[in-house]
């Protein structure tokens, strides 16, 4: 529920930003908390972007990881590095995934509406939780990259 609440403020807001007068500009100047949030869903934005790219590329590495089992023993222990690599890069993915859904299940965009210097600090506070989980994301698929060397 707190998914699509969250969507269709983030849409609202989309939209919200996109009106302006006949030259295409936004009639009222940003403040802190226009820009803080802008922030915190411009993170967002970038990471649900990558979200299907993720999700292949965990595929990829369990397929390879599942292939890897199924070799015989002499080849399975000379393929032990690459497991390795694989092993840690499946970590990798499953967090970014993991800190992507948990920071949208606790991201409350009402949160403190109504006082200004609360709601500045828990936009702060966002803005770097979803720039973690952004990073994780982009450097999982930057190690799936160049791991997979596979369009995925």
């Amino acid at each position: 529920m707190k998914k699509i609440v969250f969507c269709a403020l983030l849409l609202a807001s989309i939209f919200a930003m996109s009106c302006g007068n006949d030259s295409g500009q936004i009639t009222r100047s940003k403040t802190q908390l226009d820009s803080l949030l802008d922030d915190v869903l411009e993170g967002h934005n970038i990471g649900m972007a990558k979200l299907g790219k993720l999700t292949r590329a965990e595929q990829t590495t369990k397929r390879l990881l599942d292939s890897i089992a199924k070799l015989p023993e002499k080849t399975r222990q000379a393929a032990e590095p690459l497991k390795v690599k694989l092993d840690s890069l499946k970590s990798d993915l499953s967090y970014a995934e993991f800190a992507m859904n948990k920071w949208m299940d606790e991201f409350n965009v009402d949160s403190a509406i109504d006082n200004a210097k609360e709601r500045i600090k828990y936009l702060e506070d966002e803005k770097l939780k979803v720039t973690k989980v952004k990073e994780a994301i982009l450097s999982s698929l930057q190690k799936a990259d160049s791991l997979l060397k596979v369009k995925i």
